[in-house]
């Protein structure tokens, strides 16, 4: 029951009472605006712990720049998409599905995670890739355990203060699933979403000339709400198994294709940008790298459910589940990456 919750944290089938038009364009728009909030988020966490700033994450090392949002976005998964999900359920559910699918997902990122080891190992640091994955998933586990544990003491805190009675008997008794109201916060999110990619279109088309991080992040944000619309798509796979026989049905496969497809796709643009080896090539590529493939796939949604696995009938699950993605995304990774980089002896700078 657990790990079913989990699993449709990420596809919901239309709310009652909603024309269904409306109800996808709405959590579309949702989801686009809270995706490109964690591509903003997950960049700013980049910059304060990386060599800039902190100093705490660099890419020559197992403690790789995207690990902080990693933990950040695992943590609130704990509140958000665990303790606190019914919830915020309770006053609407496009936003609990913005905030964990749209938000955490895209704060959080496998394929940079997996990109970042296969760096490492190209240029000979075996070592360093296999504790950053092992590391990497140690703290990851920890982090939603620690979140849902805070959570849980927030909770008996409310209740204690007599603000809310918990799931079921909460304070909120309004929701946000009428026509009339769900229009009104579509509109709203859409001006917010036409400022945000605006604004982002302007300053990519500004800075595209003279490259770097600024533009690479804007192009990003142009991008990166496609990735959050396929994986909530693919997310309708998890819980169905394989075949008409339903086999495997406790694998997630919509959240595994989500972060090997995106684990690949961002090996198969690492390639392409060390053959090009040009200014505009970097710029597209570390765009939709960081970006398109950084909300396509997900660590936060990856770590719920190797937390419900732990605390299931079949704990031995989670490790199953974690062994299969990280051994399959970085086996791929080495043909489409490591491989071609060894052949054509391209100079890595790791």
């Amino acid at each position: 029951m657990v790990l079913h919750i989990v699993f449709c944290h990420f596809f919901q089938e239309p709310r009652k009472g909603l024309p269904i038009w409306l109800d996808y364009a709405s959590c579309m728009v949702h989801l686009a605006v809270f995706g490109i909030l964690g591509v903003l988020t997950r960049y700013l966490l980049q910059k304060l712990f990386g060599p800039g700033v902190a100093g705490a994450t660099n890419d020559h090392t197992f403690i790789y720049l995207d690990l902080p949002s990693n933990l950040v976005g695992s943590f609130l998964m704990g509140w958000f998409g665990v303790v606190f999900k019914g919830d915020i359920s309770q006053v609407s559910e496009h936003l609990a599905i913005a905030i964990n699918t749209g938000y955490l997902g895209s704060l959080t990122t496998f394929s940079g995670w997996n990109q970042k080891m296969l760096q490492l190992s190209v240029s000979g640091h075996w070592l360093f890739a296999a504790l950053g994955f092992l590391l990497g998933m140690f703290l990851v586990a920890y982090s939603i355990i620690f979140g849902i544990q805070t959570a849980k003491g927030f909770r008996w805190l409310l209740n204690k203060l007599n603000v809310s009675s918990g799931n079921g008997n909460s304070k909120i008794k309004s929701k946000l699933d009428s026509c009339a109201s769900q229009l009104a916060v579509m509109a709203f999110l859409l001006a917010i979403l036409g400022i945000l990619w605006g604004v982002s279109g302007a300053l990519v088309k500004s800075k595209f000339k003279h490259g770097g991080s600024a533009a690479q992040l804007w192009f990003a944000c142009l991008v990166g709400p496609i990735g959050v619309w396929i994986r909530w798509f693919l997310a309708r796979f998890n819980g169905r198994g394989l075949g008409k026989a339903g086999l495997f049905k406790w694998i997630p496969f919509g959240t595994l294709t989500a972060n090997v497809s995106a684990a690949c796709v961002m090996a198969a643009l690492a390639t392409l940008k060390e053959a090009v080896n040009t200014r505009d090539c970097d710029t597209v590529v570390a765009g939709i790298q960081f970006g398109l493939m950084g909300c396509l796939s997900t660590v936060s949604t990856f770590a719920a459910e190797f937390n419900a696995m732990t605390e299931s009938n079949h704990p031995w699950r989670a490790s199953a589940y974690a062994t299969i993605t990280i051994c399959v995304s970085f086996s791929l990774g080495l043909l489409i990456y490591c491989i071609p980089v060894w052949a054509r002896g391209f100079d890595i700078d790791t």
